[in-house]
């Protein structure tokens, strides 16, 4: 048995037969993942939204996370939290969290390392590798599946997990 099923849910959440609700993109270069990065800052419910990135290495993932945290006028240098689990961003009116799981062998490092305590307080909050923790935290609200067709080319799924993601779906833009 792991920590996992002694564990109750950080956020619940309840249950909607419309779930998941899925979107298809396409993402022919980096311009594209800009502009998708761009869209999603301006998504009022992101202040408070749980996000996983989903994809083999080189995928994309951070780069996207690059992309939405200039977006949300994070400056200066923007690291990947492979080796640091976390990194914490702040804007006026916002904490971000960007989390990187790859490296977590054991749900109990998650608990160590206070993260329930971030999960449980007001931000944004975007997972890399979110499967390493997945037994530990909330639905995400959106999960976002890159897969890297060449180089520069990307097919991209959202899938919502929470009524917020749905209505987030909802209104994208074509």
């Amino acid at each position: 048995m792991t920590a996992a099923h002694h564990t109750p849910a950080i956020v619940g959440s309840r249950e909607n037969p419309h779930l998941p609700a899925t979107r298809q993109l396409q993402w022919h270069a980096e311009d594209d993942t800009a502009r998708f990065a761009a869209q999603l800052a301006q998504w009022p419910g992101l202040h408070n939204a749980y996000l996983t990135l989903h994809g083999d290495l080189g995928a994309g993932k951070t780069t996207l996370v690059r992309h939405l945290l200039r977006a949300l006028g994070v400056h200066g240098r923007i690291k990947s939290p492979t080796y640091a689990v976390v990194e914490p961003h702040e804007v006026p009116g916002l904490a971000i969290w960007h989390f990187d799981f790859y490296r977590l062998e054991d749900p109990r490092e998650w608990e160590d390392a206070g993260f329930r305590d971030i999960f449980a307080s007001p931000g944004l909050k975007l997972a890399e590798w979110p499967e390493k923790a997945a037994a530990l935290t909330p639905p995400a609200d959106i999960a976002i599946h890159i897969e890297a067709i060449d180089e520069t080319q990307r097919s991209v799924t959202l899938v919502a997990h929470t009524p917020a993601g749905c209505e987030l779906l909802a209104h994208w833009p074509e």
